[in-house]
């Protein structure tokens, strides 16, 4: 059988890991996932790493911050006045947000930093910046 090739439909298992060696996510104890090759709703170096494979094929890689969810970037932290969030919310440092815009998808925002003025939002993917390491395993192809 031929490998793994854009277009085919593919579920595969994996374990994701930061380099500390602290797992991220994993499909392990749940359903495999499953994406369309070449469709890009994956990090790319994930789905490059898929390429050839094949049903039963296991494989452990590394991606660079680049391949994965990119580097951090400083324009997607925001400060905003305190008076724009609504007053009953109870903020903390590390909670995760989701903010709304009219006619927009929600964007996921981690809460950096407290005063009594401001909230500092940062956008970034949480692992934006990170190389991780993924182990992987191929169930099925489908064409």
């Amino acid at each position: 059988m031929e490998g793994i090739r854009e277009g085919d439909i593919v579920q595969v298992h994996y374990t994701g890991k930061l380099q500390t060696g602290e797992v991220f996510d994993t499909s392990q104890e749940k359903e495999p996932l499953e994406l369309k090759i070449g469709e890009g709703k994956i990090i790319p170096g994930f789905e490059q790493a898929l390429i050839g494979m094949q049903p039963g094929e296991k494989k452990t890689f590394d991606l660079d911050p680049e391949e994965a969810f990119g580097d951090r970037k400083d324009e997607l932290v925001h400060v905003v006045e305190r008076k724009q969030v609504p007053p009953d919310m109870k903020l903390e440092v590390g909670m995760q947000l989701a903010l709304e815009a009219q006619g927009q998808d929600p964007i996921p925002a981690q809460v950096v930093d407290l005063s009594e003025e401001t909230v500092t939002l940062d956008t970034n993917h949480p692992l934006a910046g990170k190389a991780l390491t993924f182990e992987i395993d191929v169930v099925d192809i489908e064409r």
